[in-house]
């Protein structure tokens, strides 16, 4: 018997953004011809289509070249409308990226709001993400059009910044409906933001791996996530106790402090404020140093975000391999390799740079980068094929599975924006251990 699709929430329209009034032309007292009678009805179906395709050309161009990349030409281009005309729906590009994101909220707030309706925990999270999986093949497939990712949210600028914000906010309350109930563990308030963090983040990581499959197969994938999210990685919880016995420290090379410091001071302000927000002078400000300090390392903006990146893959390397050597079976060494790099995101030497950066550099940049990324999932895929080889890893797809842990790594620099009562040192226990031993459980 065919299997019956699964009703794909539809994106609700997004909220209107004001623009200027429109003001009629004078007359100068010249006779006007009378107006040709019109169908009311007609003309806001027309207005309305044209503004929605004006929004899926935006998303795409702001997934393609982020928000700041992107122009209102190019959107009005893709359209076939002039730059001026854009302006009768949208002002300003600022007012289209907010549009933009208050439609991809819409959807992922539809998603959630009909799972949180479930009457189980389990059974929520499971409908959400093959929700989130239904509608990325309707997008896959172009019978949905895509909305735009929210790597450049920080983009915006005041006053379009509060209704996103507050948008996002209550989405983020639909996804923390999902962990509450009395059908399973009861978990605190910090406990409940930490998983809603830690599933949203994952989500939104998906749409950077998923076209390795085809769209038919992205059930599948569905299926397989939530095997992991809900049972976890490792065979035993004691086996996330047993890797973080042994303490591995990310020392700073010799010589190269003040550079690391620069690197440092660089990662935080564009995963705070992003790529527009972290000017030069706010970096050198930061450091109290000139802008001289910061041309003798860098040539441009651009030369920094890589430099930033590459700081961030050699953490990452080091913490892995730091980890195998030490030794054990690939459970515990996968365990180690994780705790190792959440406590340095959380520590006065983190965060990490956010891939969100990805979207300020140029394409051939953008895809070396995007290359070494995946090596380094590669590799705590390979962590847990050996678990699962030793038996300390449950039998899951490593690909998958290795993929939703480097996403969650790179989410851990925006816990304390979720869970600020949470205190650094808990991170791992917080954030890190649902991903490994279930997203629903509490066997502390």
């Amino acid at each position: 018997m065919a299997r019956r699709r699964r009703a794909v929430p539809q994106a609700r329209e997004a909220r209107p953004v004001p623009g200027p009034a429109r003001v009629p032309l004078p007359s100068h007292g010249r006779p006007q011809p009378a107006a040709p009678p019109t169908d009311i009805a007609d003309q806001t179906s027309r207005y309305e289509q044209r503004r929605a395709a004006i929004l899926d050309a935006a998303a795409r161009l702001f997934n393609e070249k982020g928000v700041r990349g992107a122009t209102l030409a190019t959107v009005a281009e893709s359209v076939g409308l002039r730059t001026p005309a854009i302006s009768y729906y949208y002002p300003s590009k600022e007012h289209l990226a907010a549009a933009c994101f208050l439609k991809a909220i819409a959807v992922f707030d539809d998603i959630f709001s009909h799972a949180a309706q479930a009457e189980t925990s389990a059974t929520r999270l499971a409908l959400a993400v093959t929700m989130y999986f239904d509608w990325l093949a309707e997008v896959a497939l172009n019978r949905q059009p895509p909305v735009v990712a929210f790597n450049d949210i920080r983009a915006l600028s005041p006053p379009h910044t509060e209704g996103v914000f507050d948008a996002y906010a209550s989405m983020f309350r639909q996804v923390r409906r999902l962990f509450s109930g009395a059908d399973g563990p009861v978990f605190e308030r910090v406990e409940q933001n930490a998983r809603a963090h830690l599933l949203l983040a994952l989500l939104l990581w998906v749409p950077g791996w998923i076209h390795r499959y085809e769209p038919e197969d992205y059930g599948r994938v569905a299926a397989r996530v939530i095997d992991i999210l809900r049972h976890g990685l490792l065979r035993d919880a004691a086996i996330w106790e047993a890797g973080l016995r042994h303490d591995i420290t990310i020392a700073i090379a010799a010589g190269e402090e003040r550079r690391n410091a620069f690197l440092h001071a660089a990662t935080f302000l564009m995963n705070e404020r992003g790529y527009r927000g972290a000017s030069i002078d706010q970096i050198s400000a930061r450091l109290k140093l000139t802008k001289g300090a910061f041309y003798h390392h860098n040539t441009d903006k651009q030369d920094l975000i890589v430099a930033c990146f590459e700081r961030t893959f050699d953490v990452i390397r080091r913490a892995q391999n730091a980890a195998a050597v030490i030794g054990g079976d690939g459970g515990a060494i996968l365990c180690r390799a994780v705790g190792t790099l959440v406590r340095f995101q959380m520590s006065d030497q983190g965060p990490l740079l956010r891939t969100s950066a990805l979207h300020s550099v140029g394409q051939a940049v953008r895809i070396n980068m995007v290359i070494r990324m995946n090596r380094l999932s590669n590799r705590f895929s390979a962590f847990i094929v050996d678990g699962i080889a030793d038996g300390s890893v449950r039998p899951v797809d490593p690909l998958v599975a290795g993929e939703l842990v480097g996403g969650m790594i790179n989410a851990v620099a925006e816990l304390p924006l979720w869970a600020p009562r949470a205190a650094p040192d808990a991170a791992p226990e917080l954030f890190a251990r649902p991903l490994l031993t279930g997203i629903l459980s509490r066997d502390r």
